[in-house]
C-alpha cells in the first residue's frame, strides 16, 4: 500500500521529497504535476499526494 501525503497550494510546486522530509534526500527531486488533475503519484518511491481543495477551474492556474 503506497502512502498519501495531503498538500495544499502553499505546498506548490509539488516536489518529491517535499522540504523538511525526514528523508529528503531518499532519490532525486523531481517535480510533480498535481495542478492539472489534482493528484500525483512519485515515479521513484509511489507517494501519492492529493491537493487539497483542489477544482478543476484552478487548474493550470486560472
Amino acid at each position: 500500500m503506497s502512502q498519501s501525503i495531503e498538500v495544499t497550494y502553499d505546498d506548490l510546486p509539488l516536489t518529491c521529497p517535499m522540504p523538511g522530509e525526514k528523508q529528503w534526500n531518499s532519490h532525486p527531486k523531481v517535480g510533480l504535476p498535481i495542478e492539472e488533475t489534482g493528484e500525483a503519484k512519485c515515479p521513484y518511491c509511489g507517494k501519492e499526494y492529493v491537493l487539497k481543495d483542489w477544482q478543476p477551474q484552478q487548474a493550470g492556474g486560472h
